[in-house]
C-alpha cells in the first residue's frame, strides 16, 4: 500500500551532497542515529514537562522533519561510506522505537486529549516496527509496508501537533483521528506480516 516511505529515495537524493560533506568531516552513521534519538527524547520531555505548551507543539513537525533527514543520512552513511555495523543496526531499530515513544507518548498528558488512545497508537507503532524486524528472523527482508509506517506516523503526529498548537481544541475529532491511526497501524502490522510470509514462501 502507498506510504510516505515510498518518497524516501527522492529525499535521500536531495540530502546526498550534505551526507557526503558529513562523511568527509568524519561524522559517523551511529553519531547521526544517536542525534536523532536525542532530539526526539528532549522534545518529548519538554512536552511532558510543560503539559503540552504550544511552543513545544510547534516544534514537533520541525523535529520530525530533522529526524527524518537524520534517519535518511545515517542510512546513506552506512551503505555508501562503508559504515555498516552490528551496533549500527541495533541503534537504528531501537533508536526509532525509543524516539517515537518518547516524542508521541507525551501527547497523552495534553489536556483534552484521550491519553488511552495515544498510548494505544504508540503501542501499536512499537508492534508495527517489531513485525518489520521479525520478518528478518523468518528469512524475509526487513518489511516497511504501509499504510502507517514510521514516516506516516511522523506526518500524522506532526499534523496533530500543528492543529493543537494553532488552538484547535481537542475533542471528538481528536479521538476519531487517533482511532483511525490505531486501525491503520493494525492494518500495517497485517500487511507486513502477510508480505513477510509471502516472501518467505
Amino acid at each position: 500500500m502507498v506510504s510516505v516511505y515510498d518518497l524516501k529515495p527522492k529525499f535521500q537524493n536531495l540530502l546526498r551532497p550534505f551526507c557526503t560533506s558529513l562523511a568527509r568531516a568524519g561524522v559517523t552513521a551511529n553519531q547521526v542515529t544517536l542525534s536523532a534519538a536525542i532530539i526526539s527524547i528532549a522534545l518529548g520531555i519538554a512536552i511532558w514537562a510543560t503539559g503540552g505548551a504550544r511552543w513545544t507543539l510547534w516544534l514537533v513537525p520541525v523535529v520530525l522533519f530533522v529526524r527524518m533527514a537524520l534517519n535518511a543520512i545515517d542510512g546513506m552513511l552506512a551503505r555508501e561510506f562503508n559504515q555498516k555495523s552490528a551496533l549500527g543496526a541495533v541503534l537504528n531499530e531501537l533508536g526509532d522505537v525509543i524516539s517515537d515513544t518518547a516524542l508521541y507518548l507525551p501527547f497523552a498528558i495534553i489536556p483534552g486529549v484521550e491519553g488511552v488512545l495515544v498510548a494505544l497508537v504508540v503501542a501499536i507503532a512499537v508492534m508495527t516496527e517489531m513485525t518489520g524486524v521479525v520478518a528478518v528472523q523468518i528469512g524475509a527482508s526487513r518489511r516497511y509496508d504501509g499504510p502507517f509506517g514510521k514516516s506516516d506516523r511522523a506526518v500524522f503526529f506532526g499534523a496533530l501537533a500543528i492543529a493543537l498548537a494553532a488552538g484547535l481544541q481537542p475533542g471528538l475529532w481528536a479521538e476519531i483521528v487517533l482511532i483511525l491511526a490505531a486501525l491503520f497501524g493494525l492494518l500495517t502490522i497485517f500487511n507486513r506480516a502477510r508480505s513477510a510470509l509471502k516472501e518467505r514462501a
